[in-house]
């Protein structure tokens, strides 16, 4: 068969294009995994990236890894020391105990309290403050024995994920940014090399449907093929002096600092473990130690002081307003505990050390384990990708037929 310059050209081409192709429909992928973040179109009609569509779904799956392999909230929990705490919250829980106190009387026996003098209120003051580092510490250890019911870290990981649509693109985004190059890149090589084939197919025989099909298989393979060397071979392969694994699983000290730094500065802050523990799902469960706990206080402090109170105040008159002063300091401690615990955020970051101590776990995944922190992101919907990556390919390739063998 002779050749024309032109026709040359135009079989020459063939790798070139298809080497684009297999790019740009690498990267059209990636893309769609991400964005758009909100849907966009008219259902049934439109397209929402597949991370953002399914981030409850993605979320949830890597909570369960985090809960079953990398973090045990109680064990958490169990190395704050009290007495540090209370250390911490001295000052502010001290505060909210004075505050309490004249609350409390000021509402409910005014002209009693007034009457006292300032010398028997503050031993009413003195009686309190010497009882809160022991009601801290019960209150801690009973919050420590119900960790697991009053912190559903799975709520808290969703309720973040609903709040911010862009984090979960941002976690995966940096986590698999290497994999993420490669699959773009392999599109080049490996349609590149498709194109060699195609070409040398082409030569000899070049039917109008060639172009489209091989268009359509390199857009499916360049997908195929990288999503299979991100996670396979899962364990190192030695051949010819050369170690072969997958591109992710080679990467597991890199991404375990990455995917650290990233869970515990965007999720699991020591601010949100204790508001969700204290405000959101575990409110229930510490009402009833609080209303437990401030009851023993108030009893106490009544054994002590009353026999001064009752120099201006009959008996009966001070324990019919008994309860409803703990209630009130139930109310009130409920209110202020979790500000004055903020204190105690600084020596909890420094025990509780999420960031190393998820680090060093992941580090220690097995592969198996470890793909499950990128794999949740290609799982959902991958096969859309991978044809959509060929109907791309194959309308690519009909484009090139029409106007270039045309």
């Amino acid at each position: 068969m002779d050749l024309t310059l032109n026709d040359f050209f135009l079989y020459i081409s063939i790798p070139f294009i298809s080497g684009f192709v297999g790019w740009f429909t690498n990267w059209a992928a990636i893309k769609m995994m991400f964005y758009p973040i909100k849907f966009m179109g008219i259902k049934p009609f439109g397209w929402q990236g597949i991370i953002p569509a399914k981030s409850a779904k993605i979320a949830s799956k890597s909570v369960d890894l985090l809960t079953a392999k990398l973090i045990r909230i109680e064990e958490q929990f169990a190395m704050l020391d009290p007495d540090i705490v209370n250390i911490e919250m001295k000052d502010s829980i001290n505060a909210v105990s004075k505050k309490t106190v004249d609350l409390v009387m000021q509402s409910e026996i005014p002209y009693i309290w007034e009457k006292i003098p300032d010398v028997i209120k503050g031993k009413i003051y003195e009686s309190i403050e010497q009882r809160i580092p022991k009601a801290t510490e019960n209150v801690l250890i009973d919050i420590g024995a119900n960790i697991r019911d009053m912190l559903d870290l799975k709520k808290l990981t969703l309720d973040t994920v609903s709040s911010r649509p862009s984090l979960l693109n941002t976690i995966f985004m940096k986590c698999g940014k290497d994999e993420f190059k490669f699959i773009e890149r392999s599109g080049l090589y490996f349609g590149f090399l498709f194109g060699l084939i195609q070409m040398v197919v082409a030569y000899f025989y070049n039917p109008w449907w060639l172009l489209p099909c091989f268009g359509l298989l390199v857009g499916y393979a360049t997908n195929w093929l990288a999503l299979k060397l991100i996670f396979e071979p899962k364990e190192p392969i030695h051949f010819l002096g050369m170690r072969f694994q997958g591109l992710f699983l080679k990467r597991q000290i890199t991404v375990a600092e990455e995917y650290a730094t990233l869970i515990t500065s965007e999720i699991l802050t020591t601010e949100r473990l204790f508001r969700y523990t204290l405000q959101n799902t575990g409110k229930k469960i510490l009402s009833d130690i609080f209303r437990n706990r401030i009851g023993q206080v108030v009893d106490e402090a009544y054994e002590e002081v009353h026999e001064f109170v009752s120099k201006f105040a009959d008996k009966e008159i001070t324990e019919k307003h008994l309860n409803i002063i703990k209630n009130i300091a139930h109310f009130t401690f409920m209110a202020e505990f979790h500000i004055c615990l903020r204190d105690a955020f600084p020596y909890a970051d420094r025990v509780f050390d999420l960031k190393n101590n998820i680090q060093k776990k992941i580090e220690e995944l097995p592969y198996e384990d470890f793909e499950g922190l990128l794999r949740p992101a290609f799982q959902e919907d991958e096969w859309i990708l991978i044809v959509v990556g060929a109907i791309l390919g194959g309308c690519a390739g009909i484009s090139q037929y029409i106007f270039l063998f045309q």
